[in-house]
């Protein structure tokens, strides 16, 4: 079968049109072995996840399923959606907008100048919608958790997959060793019955922000469109930026243009997809690696 190779700031992925395979092979691409195998960097393809375009349903012209890299399935992924709209183009998609059904809803994408821009909804923020432990209508901001005897405050946000953000004062820090220590336990805290993502991040401004994202299901990853989306969401609840206004969010791949719509109504988000390379894989003779 076909596969394309993507990249949207760093944050790459096998996509693999579904719509019209067999069956068998359909299914067997998407099996988390495979998975595991085909994003394997030195045994497979190598990627982030796999990104699987299945059939929508009217007015969607087709549905987005996430795999990530460690087989398990993310509602949503924001870079991921951008290069999956870049990938239906190259396959023969005219329209400038489009909606694609995901994990967290059906999401209206436009195709502009240098990128996708993605009507990402409105973000979910009680415990219930992230979801995390305890009251289901309470909201998660500022709130302690401690993991190897750190404490950290988090805020909680779910842009369709559950975040985990927190803001580091201290100038001198580094966002990335704090994401690699921290980031795994925080992932699977017992706050977090579906596991998280982890955002560290910098305030350089109320319009600029520098963040490291520890992936559920990835690790250090160079960029996270929700995770970005998050952040500002998380900002703006911290009273750190504000609606109505462009953020740039600073991410290890690069920037991505985050803004959030007054009442917290909607999140837009903008930035690159790039393609670069196809290939033909027959996932039923991936190898896993060797453990």
């Amino acid at each position: 079968m076909r596969f394309a190779k993507y990249h949207g700031l760093g944050n790459d992925f096998v996509v693999v049109d579904l719509r019209t395979v067999d069956a068998a092979t359909a299914a067997a691409i998407q099996e988390p072995a495979v998975v595991q195998a085909v994003c394997d960097r030195q045994f497979g393809v190598g990627g982030d996840g796999v990104l699987a375009i299945l059939p929508g349903t009217a007015p969607s012209v087709a549905r987005m399923r996430v795999l990530n890299a460690d087989g398990s399935e993310a509602e949503m992924c924001g870079n991921g959606i951008r290069c999956v709209v870049e990938e239906l183009a190259r396959l023969g998609t005219t329209a400038v907008s489009l909606a694609i059904d995901t994990g967290a809803g059906r999401l209206t994408c436009e195709r502009i100048e240098g990128g996708v821009t993605v009507e990402m909804g409105a973000p979910r923020l009680t415990r219930a919608e992230i979801p995390m432990t305890g009251p289901g209508g309470e909201r998660c901001i500022g709130q302690p958790i401690e993991v190897k005897g750190q404490s950290f405050a988090i805020t909680a946000v779910s842009m369709g997959n559950p975040h985990a953000v927190i803001f580091v004062d201290d100038p001198q820090a580094d966002l990335r060793m704090l994401a690699e220590t921290y980031g795994p336990t925080l992932e699977h805290h017992a706050t977090f019955p579906a596991r998280t993502n982890v955002e560290f991040v910098r305030v350089r401004s109320r319009t600029e922000l520098d963040v490291v994202v520890w992936e559920r299901g990835v690790g250090i990853t160079l960029a996270c469109g929700t995770g970005a989306c998050a952040t500002v969401v998380a900002s703006i609840l911290n009273e750190r930026a504000t609606t109505e206004t462009d953020v740039r969010v600073n991410l290890l791949g690069g920037p991505l243009r985050i803004r959030v719509l007054a009442g917290m109504a909607n999140v837009r988000m903008t930035g690159p997809a790039l393609h670069v390379f196809d290939g033909e894989l027959d996932p039923r003779a991936v190898v896993p690696r060797p453990r």
